[in-house]
C-alpha cells in the first residue's frame, strides 16, 4: 500500500475500506509537518502492508479535522476498524509510530 491523499469527501470511505489507518493532518506551510513526512514515508516502506497511511491537508479539508478536534498540526490519528484508537500532536519518531502499528495490527 502506498501513502494516499484523502479529503473530507472520501475520509469515511477510507476508514471503512481499511482495517488500520494512520491519518496525518497537515498543511504545506507547517514546518513540523515537513519533518514528519519522511518518517511517514519510512513507516510506509516498513509497515505499509499492515497500515494505510493517509494524508489530509487541513487547509483544503476543514470539515474532518474540525469533527475530530484537530487544533494543532501535525496531528496523527490511528483508526482501527473505523474507530479512533490513538492520537498524537507534534512530530512523532519512527520508533513511536512503528510500536503503535505493532500494538494495533
Amino acid at each position: 500500500m502506498s501513502l494516499i491523499t484523502i479529503n473530507d469527501q472520501n475520509f469515511q470511505e477510507t476508514l471503512a475500506g481499511n482495517d488500520l489507518v494512520l491519518v496525518d493532518f497537515w498543511a504545506p506551510w507547517c514546518g513540523p509537518c515537513k519533518m514528519q513526512s519522511p518518517i511517514l514515508d519510512e513507516l510506509n516502506a516498513e509497515a505499509g502492508e499492515v497500515v494505510t497511511i493517509a494524508k489530509m491537508n487541513v487547509d483544503d479539508n476543514p470539515e474532518t479535522p474540525s469533527k475530530f478536534g484537530v487544533m494543532s498540526i501535525p496531528t496523527l490519528k490511528l483508526f482501527k476498524n473505523g474507530t479512533e484508537v490513538k492520537s498524537f500532536v507534534g512530530v512523532q519518531s519512527m520508533q513511536t509510530l512503528k510500536a503503535l502499528v505493532d500494538e494495533h495490527k
